[in-house]
């Protein structure tokens, strides 16, 4: 599974709630967390418009718990266990309804390491890949979220639909993490 350079996203941060991902060009997305005197944690997912100028993506509220709570993407709320719901066919399987409405769904490979995104037709469209901590000038990479341009319908690189990707991988990582 090859992809072009700009297709593949260097992700900072062994956690996924206060990391960037970038290629060749700069941050693409980064998630940025802060703590409330309340306790409540507050995850931003923002994307790079161009240098300079970002444009906010969700807003993700953890539960007091530190569990899964409730994202909202643009007007819309959502449960956060909604774009993470396990999968009972597959181990460690989470699936989600993308924003054209079709069931995707994040599954470990079957023949290495990374963590495979699948469409309803089981067409592998994105990949994650734990990486060797590498040290970049925008910090440690931990791994790598591919882009299969070609794969599928072929909008796994347009807004809404890359948001929604990066957006459940950050939530597939933190759940496998703690075991949610």
């Amino acid at each position: 599974m090859a992809a072009a350079s700009n297709d593949v996203l260097s992700w900072t941060n062994q956690d996924s709630r206060e990391s960037s991902l970038f290629n060749s060009w700069g941050v693409v997305y980064r998630f940025q967390t802060t703590v409330a005197q309340n306790g409540q944690s507050l995850t931003t997912m923002w994307r790079a418009l161009r240098p300079n100028k970002e444009d906010r993506i969700a807003k993700l509220e953890w539960a007091p718990n530190g569990g899964l709570g409730r994202v909202m993407m643009g007007k819309q709320g959502l449960r956060m266990s909604d774009l993470a719901r396990p999968d009972p066919a597959i181990y460690n399987a989470r699936s989600f309804t993308g924003p054209d409405g079709l069931q995707y769904r994040w599954r470990p490979s079957t023949t290495s390491v990374d963590i495979v995104l699948q469409d309803p037709n089981g067409v592998i469209i994105a990949f994650f890949r734990p990486t060797r901590q590498t040290r970049y000038q925008i910090g440690d990479v931990y791994g790598e979220l591919h882009f299969i341009r070609t794969a599928g319908l072929g909008t796994v690189m347009h807004p809404p639909m890359m948001d929604m990707v990066t957006l459940t991988a950050m939530l597939y990582r933190f759940c496998t993490q703690w075991n949610l």
